[in-house]
């Protein structure tokens, strides 16, 4: 699973700063969360390409969040993209579909896009042998959600318990690795004793809110929490008034929820000096990384 930071700010750009989207790759899924404005100069900023994309997630529909939506989508229908049989797909709170509708007559172009436009609340929305993606509410001055991507968890091969058992290379192994008996040398050999499971990755990500419940139960256990910290503990208030985080409530929330990484991100123009933000951060939990655009996270 690879995370590419496209954007960071919070609300203004600045000259380092795009506005929000995150891109993470994992198996054949391209999963683009958020669409700031400016995001489609991203990809190529970053080296990527915005085909590669399969799904597309909306925490909400504030303008740092979407405005990049319209010329992405018009890039894509333009392209070899639109020749795709699947759909692309678009997940967001109640009232995306209309918002949506609106849009693209806002902004009229040769729609050739299929698109898969899916209003959801709560719950896993996704799962496949990639990936699954749960959505949980939070609380912003609009509806806006959070999200837990879970990496599948994948089998691979005992290469010592193989190789006594001398099974070549092959369709064999390719059995084992799908968790199927196979006969070997006229014997039952079972994936049990020839493979092991290898623990998918979890990612969490708070977007836009206050503290909640569901802060906790998005970044519980994660190997990587990915928490917006627009405002130091010194705007404590203004932040609440926003409904925003501070960097010590996402650095607590770390803390507290047993996650292995935090990595901030959607930072105010108001800070120029990051090594204050990331001490108030480290005062609280110990790992953690300040986000930047064309970061690039492997795990």
């Amino acid at each position: 699973m690879e995370l590419i930071f496209l954007g960071t700010s919070a609300m203004v750009p600045t000259k380092e700063r795009n506005h929000s989207a995150l891109f993470i790759k994992t198996g054949k899924e391209g999963i683009l969360v958020d669409c700031g404005e400016g995001t489609q100069r991203q990809f190529k900023e970053a080296g990527e390409t915005a085909t590669r994309i399969t799904k597309i997630i909306i925490s909400h529909w504030h303008g740092d969040h979407v405005l990049g939506l319209p010329g992405l989508l018009q890039t894509l229908s333009a392209s070899e993209y639109a020749k795709k049989e699947e759909p692309l797909e678009i997940y967001g709170p109640k009232g995306i579909k209309k918002k949506l509708k609106q849009m693209l007559e806002a902004f009229p172009f040769d729609n050739r896009l299929q698109l898969a436009i899916k209003e959801v609340e709560k719950g896993t929305v996704v799962k496949n042998q990639d990936v699954e993606i749960e959505v949980f509410p939070l609380e912003h001055a609009i509806l806006c959600l959070g999200f837990q991507i879970r990496e599948a968890d994948k089998r691979r091969i005992d290469v010592e318990a193989v190789k006594k058992l001398g099974i070549p290379d092959g369709p064999l192994l390719g059995l084992l690795q799908k968790n199927k008996t196979i006969t070997f040398n006229k014997k039952k050999i079972s994936p049990k004793n020839t493979t092991y499971v290898v623990k998918g990755k979890v990612i969490g990500i708070i977007t836009d809110t206050v503290q909640c419940k569901n802060c906790l139960n998005i970044a519980e256990s994660a190997d990587i929490l990915i928490c917006e910290a627009t405002f130091m503990e010194k705007e404590a208030e203004k932040a609440e008034q926003y409904k925003h985080l501070t960097i010590k409530q996402a650095a607590l929330i770390a803390h507290t929820a047993n996650v292995q990484k935090l990595i901030l991100t959607h930072f105010s123009q108001r800070y120029k000096e990051k090594a204050e933000q990331e001490q108030e951060a480290k005062d609280v939990f110990h790992n953690v990384i300040m986000a930047y655009d064309g970061m690039r996270i492997t795990i």
